[in-house]
């Protein structure tokens, strides 16, 4: 069977977006009692951020790479993990730069300022397309998302 097209999927999940938080409910009844999810603030030479748009985000499709820890994983290594998985771009895990309770208050996000090394931009079934952003002109990101920005741009300033 041939998967689903995901510019379709994506527009079904837009079209009912409580589809996507019935798949996070269903998800989470196996999960410990916090979940934890781990995004990576990347910068290009001229100090771009890096979007991706999310298949599964029907509320802010545009938003930083990253997902779930797996369980028995760092929140650092899943980071990097996952900016693999979804883009094949290779990093090195810098500094966290935000930690916060998610919205549920059963879930805990965390955010790193990682280090481009390398490897060849090819995009996941999960993402649609990225951008390198300039920091004063995102897209409406989460909140969480914002402030990691924010805050991975004002320690990499006072690095340089």
């Amino acid at each position: 069977m041939a998967a689903p097209n995901k510019s379709n999927v994506a527009a079904l999940f837009r079209r009912f977006p409580w589809l996507a938080s019935l798949g996070q409910r269903i998800w989470r009844l196996r999960q410990a009692r916090y979940s934890v999810g781990a995004v990576g603030v990347v910068f290009d030479d001229d100090g771009r951020v890096l979007l991706l748009e999310h298949v599964f985000h029907p509320h802010y499709p545009w938003g930083l790479p990253g997902g779930w820890v797996d369980r028995h994983e760092s929140p650092a290594d899943a980071v990097v993990r996952e900016l693999l998985e979804e883009t094949g771009l290779s990093v090195r895990v810098v500094s966290p730069v935000w930690v916060d309770l998610g919205i549920y208050n059963d879930h805990l996000d965390l955010a790193y300022w990682c280090q481009l090394e390398g490897g060849e931009l090819r995009l996941s079934s999960e993402i649609l397309d990225y951008q390198w952003c300039e920091p004063s002109q995102l897209p409406e990101l989460f909140v969480f998302q914002r402030k990691a920005v924010e805050r991975a741009l004002r320690l990499r300033e006072a690095m340089q």
